[in-house]
This record gives structure tokens, C-alpha cells and sequence, in this order.
């Protein structure tokens, strides 16, 4: 597969400028770079979201020039993408998901004996042991993800795009994921892989391109023992030497407790989800929460965050010595507390409204007279913002959903900032996001703490917990397992209070 001298441009942006990408049969090709740089707009052009017309260029694919005009015409050529957010409908079932759009018919009649009959076979060839009557929502994220490449299959796929898999998948599911692709690779079939996760890169691909800027930086041979920071390099311009900017901690007094913590399932009152929790937060402390997905981490977050998820919550919470309820969410915001969710396009964000809107949507108070909003003092707000975390846009009035997907976490983080929050839950806030934007974001969270703030960091990638928190609790099972400081945490004890039982 050949793509030559693609070029994209958005209003005011110019996303792709002459990107050239060459793909061996049966390899499995890693697509990296910054947020920005144009992984993503590269790749939807090629599976037909951006239809022929859309940009310049050309794409050839096994020697024929094609014009995709929607994605139904690329995956005619066996051409598949899936996509960072999963394009599963929850309330249907794994079966009815696969075949959607593409269902086994007899005279205009889904042929049901012969869908469950084809999607075993599928879930088989993708190790998933779930039925075909089972319904999206009841299995985990890394097998919903196993049943997005098992839909793939279904479209006899020879060219699979990834864009960030494993983004939302704990270590096993990972590795699960990883080994997948391998296995597919014996069978002929290629992929083009697009992660931040570069041990994940390094582990399996085949060759590498970089972009940077929305141009085509170099394609580097993975077999001849691509270092990290060689990849780094080519994709911020620069060496990296530290992945975590330093920080000396000046820890003062507790600002932050929540006590005797229980919560139980939305829906089923009777599955309790959190058993007494108890933590605290000092000031100008970064306090991690580690753990695997289907802990409670989140569920933790978000039913502390004025009981955002949950029913029959009990327990106390206390900042800065006294208690005080938070039952919503204005209450929570109103108490100097705010909550980056990790999920930044479903509650974090509007992705129709502009940058301007979404940034200063936790505080309006603060430009509102008369309850009328100051457009003028708005904008000089946002912008000061922009510059302060580096913000790529056009403008601040450009459409957030147009934003790379770290461009958008940097907004969610701006508009919790400009609510002058004292304590900061940050839910896998550098979640999808590459090494250099992943800096920028630890170094805003040291100017947090550095102003006596307190910080809660959610977080799966152990890395990120050992180089940024002061302290550090582990979760299992909805239980806090263990409570670790700094200068005693290693992965090794973080896992062993992981598997308690």
C-alpha cells in the first residue's frame, strides 16, 4: 500500500502536507508522532472516512490507484479500520455487533442460525470465549475491543488500521491484543498500528514512520533495534532525557479525606462496588491510585466527585479538616474540587462548541455579571490558558471535536484549572496522548502541587505512578490493598498488593 504526497487541510489548519507512507505486505507497520501530527487524518483517509475529493493525492493499494469514497468501498479491498472510541452499540449483542451493517440475509431475512454460527468462529479465532447473544455492555473493554477485530475479520480484512488498541486495556489485555496481531501476521494479514505505548512498538512492529507536523519525518527498520529515544527524537525533534520533569516536594497538611467509603452498583443495589475506602491528600502532594481496570478506581473518582456514579454511598468526606457533603456536582465544584474523567468525549468535553465555550464552562461565575457572560474577558481568559498548556489550534475559536485527541485532554485540563480547584482527581489523564505532550501535562501538575494544590492521579500505566506520585495506594476488588510512599514503591510491590485477595 502506497499513499503519495497526501495533503488534508481543515478550516485554518493545514492537518497533512505532502505525507508519503509506504506499507509492505504482511508486515505490521507502526504509525507515530506527536498529537497533531496527523496519524489519525492520515489513516481515515485511507479507510474512506475523508472521501477522494476531501485532499491531494493518491492512493495505491496491491498496484491500483483507489478512490475511496466511503468507508464502504475501502473495506471492499479488505481495507478496516477501528477506531480510539469503539463503535459498539452496548445493547446489542456481540453477534448483532459484528454483523451490523453486514448481516447474513436470506431474501431480506437475517439468517440467525447462520450470524451465531459465524460469529463463534470468529470469537475463536480471536480467543474470546464470551456467546454471540451477549450483550455489549456485560463484557469489559478489552474484550469489546477483541469483538471490534472480530467484526474486522468478518470483512475478510488483509489491511487492519489500529489507532491507539490498547489505549484503554490493562497490561494482560495488552499483551493479549499484541500476541493477536502477531497471530495475524502469520496469516498474511497487515496492520498499521498507531500507539504512544513505545515498548508496545518496539515489541512487535515491523517498521516505523513518524510524523511530526503533519509531514513525513522518516520510516525507521524496527528489526535493526530502534531504541526509545531514537523514536522520541524523531518524533518531537529533540532528545528527551527525562520522561518526568522534576519536581522537590513541599508537602504541607491534609487537605483532603474521604473515610469509610462504600458504594454500590447504579443499577443493582445489591452488588456493592467500594468497601470502605479511606485516603487523604496533603497539600502540595501528588497522590496515586494504582490498580487493574474493573477495580473501582473510577467508580471511586466519580462517586466522591458529587456522587456522579452509584447509589446507597456512605461515608464521610473532609477537606481541610471539615466534613462537608458533596451530593452533586456543583457542590463538589463549589467546594474547590474538580475531576478530569477519563473518558474526555463522552463527559469531559462538547465537542461541537468551541474551545472558548468548553474552557470556561466550570466557571462561569468568574466572567458572568448580572448573569451575563464577558465575551471579551472570555477570550482573553482562554488564550492566556492556551498559551499557558500549549494548546495546538487555530484558534480558541476552533470546534474542540477537531482538535487531536491531546489538544482535547489539554482543553478538559484548562477548564478545571480556570475553576481554581484545590484538589485535582485526574483520571488516566495522559491516556492516548504522546511522550511530549505527556510531559507538558506533569509538568502542569507540578505547578498544581508547587501552588499547595492536591492532586489524586488515576493511572495505569505504573510508570507514570512511580515517576509522578508522592505516595501511592493500590486497589483491588473495590478494597485499598496497600498504601505505598515514593522511596518504597516499586512495580514488583505495587502488583503484589494488586493480586490480594
Amino acid at each position: 500500500m502506497e499513499m503519495i504526497n497526501i495533503t488534508k487541510v481543515f478550516p485554518g489548519v493545514r492537518a497533512l502536507n505532502n505525507v508519503n507512507l509506504q506499507v509492505r505486505r504482511g508486515e505490521i507497520h507502526a504509525l507515530l508522532g506527536e498529537n497533531g501530527a496527523g496519524k489519525s487524518t492520515l489513516m481515515k483517509i485511507l479507510s474512506g472516512v475523508y472521501p477522494y475529493g476531501t485532499y491531494e493525492g493518491e492512493i495505491r493499494y496491491q498496484g491500483e490507484r483507489c478512490e475511496f469514497k466511503t468507508i464502504k468501498d475501502s473495506e471492499k479491498k479488505g481495507i478496516v479500520i477501528i477506531h480510539q472510541e469503539l463503535a459498539l452499540i452496548p445493547y446489542m449483542s456481540i453477534s448483532e455487533n459484528i454483523f451490523l451493517g453486514n448481516e447474513n440475509k436470506k431474501q431480506g431475512i437475517i439468517d440467525w442460525h447462520a450470524t451465531t454460527a459465524r460469529t463463534q468462529e470468529l470469537l475463536a479465532k480471536v480467543g474470546l470465549k464470551e456467546l454471540p447473544g451477549t450483550i455489549i455492555t456485560n463484557i469489559g473493554v478489552g474484550k469489546q475491543q477483541l469483538v471490534e477485530i472480530a467484526k474486522a475479520l468478518s470483512k475478510e480484512v488483509q489491511l487492519l488500521i489500529l489507532d491507539e488498541p490498547t489505549s484503554a486495556l490493562n497490561e494482560a489485555d495488552s499483551d493479549n491484543l499484541l500476541n493477536l496481531l502477531l497471530e495475524f501476521k502469520k496469516q498474511g494479514i497487515t496492520s498499521i498500528l498507531i500507539s504512544h505505548k513505545l515498548n508496545e512498538i518496539s515489541r512487535i512492529a515491523d517498521a516505523i514512520t513518524i510524523l511530526r507536523d503533519g509531514a513525513t519525518i522518516e520510516t525507521l527498520d524496527a528489526k535493526i533495534g530502534i531504541t526509545e529515544d531514537r523514536i522520541i527524537q524523531g518524533m518531537v525533534g529533540r532528545t528527551l532525557t527525562d520522561r518526568f520533569p522534576p519536581r522537590t516536594s513541599v508537602i504541607g497538611e491534609v487537605i483532603f479525606e474521604v473515610k469509610n467509603w462504600n458504594v454500590y452498583h447504579p443499577l443493582h443495589s445489591d452488588r456493592q462496588i467500594l468497601r470502605d475506602i479511606h485516603i487523604t491528600i496533603r497539600k502540595g502532594e501528588v497522590v496515586g491510585i494504582a490498580g487493574l481496570m474493573g477495580a473501582g478506581r473510577t467508580e471511586l473518582a466519580m462517586s466522591i466527585f458529587g456522587k456522579s456514579y452509584g447509589q446507597k454511598i456512605s461515608g464521610q468526606i473532609f477537606k481541610n479538616g471539615h466534613e462537608c457533603p458533596l451530593e452533586t456536582v456543583n457542590d463538589a465544584i463549589r467546594h474547590g474540587i474538580a475531576y478530569v474523567t477519563e473518558d474526555r468525549k463522552q463527559y469531559g468535553l462538547i465537542l461541537d462548541d468551541e474551545i472558548r465555550m468548553n474552557a470556561t464552562l466550570a466557571n462561569l461565575k468568574k466572567l458572568a455579571r448580572h448573569g451575563i457572560v464577558n465575551a471579551n474577558q472570555e477570550i482573553v481568559e482562554v488564550e492566556n490558558n492556551r498559551k499557558q498548556l500549549n494548546i495546538k489550534c487555530s484558534s480558541i475559536l476552533q470546534k474542540t471535536v477537531n482538535l487531536s485527541g491531546g489538544n482535547q485532554q489539554k482543553v478538559v485540563l484548562a477548564k478545571w484549572i480556570f475553576a481554581e480547584p484545590d484538589v485535582l482527581i485526574l483520571d488516566e489523564p495522559t491516556r492516548g496522548i504522546d511522550v511530549g505532550a505527556k510531559f507538558e501535562i506533569y509538568t502542569i501538575i507540578n505547578s498544581l502541587v508547587k501552588q499547595g494544590k492536591g492532586v489524586l492521579l488515576i493511572s495505569s500505566e505504573l510508570p507514570e505512578i512511580l515517576g509522578m506520585c508522592d505516595r501511592i495506594y493500590v486497589m483491588s476488588e473495590g478494597r485499598i490493598t496497600g498504601e505505598l510512599p515514593r522511596a518504597e514503591a516499586s512495580q514488583e510491590k505495587i502488583m503484589k498488593h494488586v493480586i490480594t485477595r
